[in-house]
């Protein structure tokens, strides 16, 4: 499985690279699923591999022009705290309902994929440069960095848009930014993460240089594949991911609910038992007496 794990972690760093985003959606089912890492392990350990290959990721897009530095520390200093927020809070959740959230975040992430979006540029109609939005980049960086940290996807495909929208940055440069909100908000996730989960760092470690070689070959792809092609094409495939993870999780899910039920059902009961006046011990009563008059 290890041999399985490092090809497809390529295939992570590859998407990573091309797209600015989406490859870290398929980091966590991958080190859940094929890996067989533990929940909150599995997220804790792909906030590693996410963010050290967007680190390294935006070297190349730094020399080919397509980082906006300012835009990109303001989205991701307020990210981070998100983030760190969110890797604290995912003590509270259990693992099963975090990764039915990722799954979640998996569709609405295809969607955006499949959709596509609409370039623009950083500028008036006269050529002039527009203020940056500070405000809503700063309550975009935080909403989507504490869904960074309690579900472990760095958000490329959240990022982007934000960048292009709200940043008015071009296609490519929200890309090439979007690896650097990307790293800073993982590696606060991470660290949040690592107060209360232990993972594999052999492995972990193992995983994110195959993604790093990916990461570094998707940046060379970027000039040779149309990305709509592909962006569609992986749409497609994330969608048919969160249903994997769906029929894993959300079966457990109904099962455990109803014996949460079941218990406090009889716990209900019991303490009804001691109470003469109880509304629910008459009821439970009745149904006996009715059986017996009707024999």
């Amino acid at each position: 499985m290890i041999g399985l794990t490092l090809a497809l972690a390529v295939v992570v760093g590859i998407t990573l690279g091309v797209l600015g985003g989406g490859g870290s959606i398929l980091t966590v089912p991958l080190l859940a699923y094929v890996a067989g890492m533990d929940a909150k392990q599995a997220i804790a350990a792909s906030l590693l591999v996410v963010g050290v290959t967007s680190a390294v990721g935006v070297i190349s897009h730094a020399r080919a022009g397509r980082v906006q530095w300012r835009v990109g520390l303001i989205f991701g200093a307020a990210g981070m705290a998100g983030a760190y927020l969110g890797g604290l809070l995912s003590r509270f959740i259990p693992g099963t309902v975090l990764l039915i959230g990722f799954a979640l975040m998996m569709v609405a992430t295809a969607v955006a994929m499949l959709r596509g979006r609409k370039a623009t540029e950083n500028a008036d109609p006269d050529g002039q440069q527009r203020p940056l939005p500070v405000v809503k980049i700063l309550a975009e960086g935080l909403v989507v960095g504490l869904a960074t940290g309690l579900v472990g996807a760095g958000g490329g495909f959240l990022v982007v848009p934000a960048l292009v929208l709200l940043g008015g940055l071009s296609m490519p440069a929200a890309v090439g930014t979007s690896l650097v909100v990307i790293a800073m908000k993982s590696f606060a996730g991470l660290a949040g993460y690592l107060s209360t989960v232990q993972i594999d760092w052999t492995l972990a470690l193992m995983v994110t240089a195959a993604a790093v070689v990916g990461g570094l070959i998707g940046a060379r792809l970027t000039a040779l594949i149309k990305p709509d092609v592909l962006r569609k094409g992986f749409g497609w495939f994330v969608l048919l991911m969160s249903s994997v993870i769906f029929a894993q999780e959300v079966h457990p899910v109904l099962g455990a609910t109803v014996g949460g039920l079941t218990v406090l059902a009889a716990v209900l009961s019991g303490v009804c038992a001691r109470v003469a006046r109880c509304p629910l011990r008459r009821i439970t009563m009745t149904a006996p007496r009715q059986t017996v008059s009707a024999g």
